[in-house]
């Protein structure tokens, strides 16, 4: 019997993003139906109406699903409950300055829950120097865009020299040295993701 979600309903708008987030875990996972059933022992039939929202999953389903994506159950529902779409305008986006190595960041688009990608705006006095030990997470990856003036940038050993316009994209694996040498300041933008599941 198919159990019908109002979309106009608080209960069956979360129905219809819990359906949504369980087929793109399974699908970015580049999983079939018949694999995940394998590895979370529901049955291929139940998976295909949980995304297709023609059924509610109970509380053990979700569990065996979260357990066979590596998920705690209440990421997996947190992920679900996140608004697609957050308008954040300039004057509310954080800023945090640290006078003393001269560096200024601009938190462009915060992390949003279900999403990978942050992305901020940098700004280095000249002579500023930032050095980082180790990586906040495991293979985060970033992409920077410079945008004015110029950076030298040091990845394990290697120093690369970026001017305005340039572009370098790469995952950190230990220590990393961003680093402003001109005299003017340099500006840029970085995206960063995690890495996927």
């Amino acid at each position: 019997m198919r159990e019908n979600f109002s979309e106009s309903s608080d209960e069956g708008h979360f129905e219809l993003q819990l359906a949504e987030r369980l087929a793109t875990l399974r699908l970015a996972a580049g999983w079939s139906l018949d694999e995940l059933a394998t590895r979370s022992g529901v049955s291929r039939a139940t998976l295909s109406r949980l995304e297709r929202a023609e059924t509610s999953p109970t509380a053990t389903l979700l569990s065996r699903l979260a357990r066979a994506h590596g998920l705690p159950l209440s990421r997996l529902l947190a992920d679900a409950e996140a608004l697609p779409v957050r308008l954040l305008r300039a004057a509310d986006q954080p800023r945090w300055h640290d006078q003393r190595s001269g560096f200024e960041r601009l938190m462009r688009c915060p992390p949003l829950a279900g999403f990978a990608t942050e992305v901020i705006e940098a700004r280095l006095a000249p002579g500023a120097e930032l050095a980082y030990e180790e990586p906040t997470v495991a293979r985060l990856e970033h992409h920077l865009c410079l945008l004015q003036g110029g950076v030298s940038l040091t990845l394990q050993g290697q120093v690369y020299t970026l001017t305005a316009g340039d572009s370098i994209s790469f995952r950190v694996t230990g220590r990393s040295v961003f680093a402003n040498p001109g005299i003017e300041p340099a500006r840029y933008l970085l995206a960063m993701t995690v890495p996927s599941l």
